[in-house]
């Protein structure tokens, strides 16, 4: 399943088992990339109140949110990530397996209004570019309506995707999507 010996299901006690009681729930399972983090349960319960905080953003949509940890991933050759994210823009949001692609060629083809794609190049050129950002650019995100700390949340959700992908690749996670 990985280089690095995780705690399956079935055999958890503790955090471990309460989180993944929880993940369960909202997932219907316990995927290998969440497995990755029982080998220390209290970045598992970190990793998964995170998800749970962007999973119910009031302004970040879930689509947005899946292209940039797709774009992302495809930047940090996470096949997980990138496999994981692309299945959840097809099922979930209605992309075909083609407009997947083509945003993976080109993010300018999301569909998402202007203002999501405003803030998708953003967060594309801070975390994949890593090129700060300009006032001209947050002055121009705000004016599509997006406060600071809508802003601040979706590059710190591409910047934390980057260990994401980091620690799947180094530990092999083996792909369950």
């Amino acid at each position: 399943m990985s280089l690095i010996e995780t705690v399956n299901p079935e055999q958890a006690t503790g955090t471990v088992a309460e989180v993944y009681r929880e993940i369960g729930q909202v997932l219907g399972r316990v995927p290998n990339g969440m497995r990755l983090y029982s080998v220390s349960p209290t970045l598992l319960a970190h990793q998964w109140q995170q998800m749970g905080y962007y999973m119910q953003h009031p302004n970040l949509s879930p689509a947005l949110l899946a292209t940039i940890r797709l774009l992302v991933s495809q930047a940090n050759h996470c096949e997980y990530c990138i496999d994981m994210n692309a299945g959840m823009l097809i099922g979930m949001f209605g992309l075909t397996p083609e407009q997947v692609a083509t945003i993976r060629r080109d993010p300018e083809t999301a569909p998402f209004a202007a203002r999501e794609k405003a803030l998708l190049q953003l967060v594309l050129k801070t975390v994949v570019q890593r090129e700060p950002a300009t006032d001209a650019e947050l002055t121009a995100l705000r004016a599509h309506g997006w406060s600071s700390a809508d802003i601040l949340d979706a590059v710190a959700h591409g910047a934390r995707n980057v260990s994401v992908d980091v620690l799947l690749n180094a530990f092999a996670v083996e792909n369950d999507f």
